[in-house]
């Protein structure tokens, strides 16, 4: 029986790798997998995937997938990232694709914005999905990093503005609720090995 995924984590921690490796390993295993990113999300071109490790893959925009979707009858696997930025409603057709066209789901995406607030389509995917994972990163002080701070050219953290604004490292910093509350970011210095 398929089921709706939801595996979800604050900045840096491994979703879009993660869902890179699931597509290869479903494809590994002879399935048809339909890879998928919100149209929003333009940081990487228009139909490209690229995690920060350097793994990438064409994908298509969720609304060509919307298009196509009743068109097609070989997908067996979906796996979707940045899932936060699509709508409730758009949570509630992939859970219907579950369970009338027995297709598995993965949405891999953010809980929460920078704000410490609920995505909606993260929301909806708490109350609707058949199994939640959180992927685990950590906060500079060690502890497990639960908060999505927005910075700014400082390295301040931002309380407010626009709940979407496209960024990476240089824009966002995973804290844990202590750090974040209390507004302390700290840089590690990368080093070569």
């Amino acid at each position: 029986m398929a089921k709706l995924y939801f595996r979800y984590g604050a900045m840096g921690s491994s979703k879009t790798a993660q869902a890179l490796m699931l597509k290869y390993n479903c494809e590994e295993q002879g399935k048809k997998v339909y890879l998928i990113k919100p149209d929003i999300e333009n940081r990487d071109g228009k139909t490209k995937i690229k995690s920060r490790v350097g793994l990438e893959a064409e994908c298509v925009l969720f609304s060509t997938f919307k298009e196509q979707i009743s068109q097609r009858s070989d997908v067996d696997v979906i796996v979707i990232d940045e899932a936060q930025f699509l709508t409730a409603e758009d949570i509630n057709l992939l859970a219907r694709l579950v369970d009338k066209r027995n297709i598995d789901v993965f949405c891999y995406g953010l809980k929460i914005d920078f704000t410490g607030t609920m995505f909606d389509a993260s929301k909806r995917l708490f109350e609707l999905a058949d199994k939640i994972e959180e992927i685990k990163t950590m906060c500079w002080c060690g502890q497990k990093a639960t908060m999505n701070a927005r910075i700014d050219e400082h390295g301040k953290i931002v309380r407010n503005g626009a709940q979407v604004l496209m960024g990476s490292n240089n824009s966002y910093v995973a804290l844990c609720r202590k750090h974040f509350m209390s507004g302390e970011v700290k840089y590690v210095e990368k080093t070569q090995l």
